[in-house]
């Protein structure tokens, strides 16, 4: 097992809430589709300012929201207002364009949770903007319990759509529990542990890290030393070389600094051949940072 370790990233402005990035790594830019892990909190929205993301562009990914503490309220430029809640997963797929922003709401004292991205194959990269809810009922065992939001896994099947085969579950674990969980030996997979700590195949791993367990068996056995929560990744290695730069994701550096026009265009023409903003939201959209000296490299096998 391959241990990916996080590092701390700002989100937002001068009352940055913190977010450990575990995903993408120089060594590692992606676990099946899977391209973007980050995890957040438990923080006090006194002190952190809570989540305050405005209006900002995606291209060419699905976005895949999963709380442990808190809410969050989304809006995205195809016309859905949701509230993000704790073992509900939302998911959010770009496509060819959209725009969204995601405000931890009122009532929010805690934040606590996990954004991830997945990147969409080269064939759905200009698919129509969309949104997906579902609260997944838990499965138990011995000592466990689990929630499948993506895919299918110790005998519970999630129907939200994804565009290549995939796998996200959460997964509690008692002190002391042991489980051996049947998966599909053509994934890699990941495993993130939010809480406590656990032996992944005998390995240890601990709170915040990140495991890499390459394709190839047909099942994966999970102890816990203490009470655990974990979140299970996985997917079929994606195959394909990605540029994956601020919120787009293109196959080259044309193609992102291409996104990045269109966005400008919109928030300084009005231009809508791509993007259109979210109605009635309570701030201003961001404008994209400068394009970095250097052409964008490509990520991936």
């Amino acid at each position: 097992m391959e241990v990916l370790t996080p590092r701390d990233v700002p989100l937002g402005g001068l009352r940055a809430m913190t977010v450990r990035r575990t995903l993408p790594q120089r060594q590692r830019s992606l676990i099946g589709a899977w391209c973007f892990v980050d995890h957040y909190g438990p923080d006090a929205v006194d002190d952190s300012g809570g989540m305050v993301v405005p209006p900002h562009p995606h291209t060419g990914l699905q976005t895949v929201s999963w709380l442990f503490t808190g809410e969050i309220e989304h809006r995205d430029s195809a016309g859905h207002h949701a509230t993000v809640r704790p073992d509900e997963v939302n998911l959010m797929t770009a496509g060819r364009g959209i725009s969204h922003s995601e405000y931890s709401t009122p009532g929010t004292t805690t934040l606590h949770g996990a954004q991830l991205w997945l990147a969409l194959p080269d064939g759905r990269r200009e698919t129509d903007p969309a949104f997906e809810h579902h609260a997944p009922e838990p499965v138990t065992g011995d000592g466990w319990e689990a929630r499948v939001f993506l895919g299918s896994l110790l005998g519970s099947t999630s129907p939200v759509r994804t565009h290549t085969p995939l796998l996200g579950a959460e997964l509690l674990l008692a002190a002391g529990a042991s489980l051996e969980v049947a998966v599909d030996p053509a994934y890699e997979l990941g495993v993130l542990v939010d809480t406590g700590a656990v032996r992944v195949g005998g390995k240890p791993l601990g709170k915040d890290e990140l495991g890499y367990v390459a394709p190839g068996s047909d099942t994966l056995a999970l102890t816990a030393e203490v009470p655990t929560r974990l979140l299970l990744l996985g997917g079929e290695p994606f195959g394909e070389k990605i540029v994956m730069w601020w919120n787009f994701i293109g196959r080259d550096h044309d193609e992102v600094v291409a996104h990045r026009d269109a966005w400008e265009a919109r928030l300084d023409a009005g231009d809508t051949s791509r993007f259109e903003l979210p109605a009635d939201d309570p701030m201003e959209p961001l404008h994209a940072p400068p394009l970095p000296g250097v052409r964008l490299r490509t990520r991936g096998p």
